[in-house]
């Protein structure tokens, strides 16, 4: 199974990392906390402390065209938050995105 993985850089994810040194990833959603743990671990070289995940709903959505209404839904996804330990060094990715 592949399991994608990409960060999330938002001003309120960027606020989780600068106070709590939480970092936000968009997940596979059919990936779990252990598979998420070791991947960051491997690709980045950091040490995990904990993986929290959250399934992020798909929305409704409509708009008006010639033809009509058209209607639809948006794919739901994964948000993952890992936590580094204390003694772990920062995540270069998201210091160059933020930039």
């Amino acid at each position: 199974m592949e399991i994608s993985i990409k960060p999330i850089v938002t001003e309120s994810a960027t606020r989780l990392t600068d106070k709590l040194n939480c970092y936000t990833f968009r997940v596979s959603p059919d990936a779990n906390k252990f598979q998420i743990k070791d991947l960051v671990e491997k690709l980045y070289g950091v040490k995990v402390a904990a993986v929290n995940t959250q399934v992020v709903r798909g929305k409704n959505k409509a708009r008006y065209t010639k033809s009509g209404l058209l209607r639809g839904k948006t794919d739901e996804w994964k948000k993952a938050y890992i936590t580094l330990t204390k003694d772990s060094k920062t995540i270069e990715a998201f210091d160059n995105m933020a930039q």
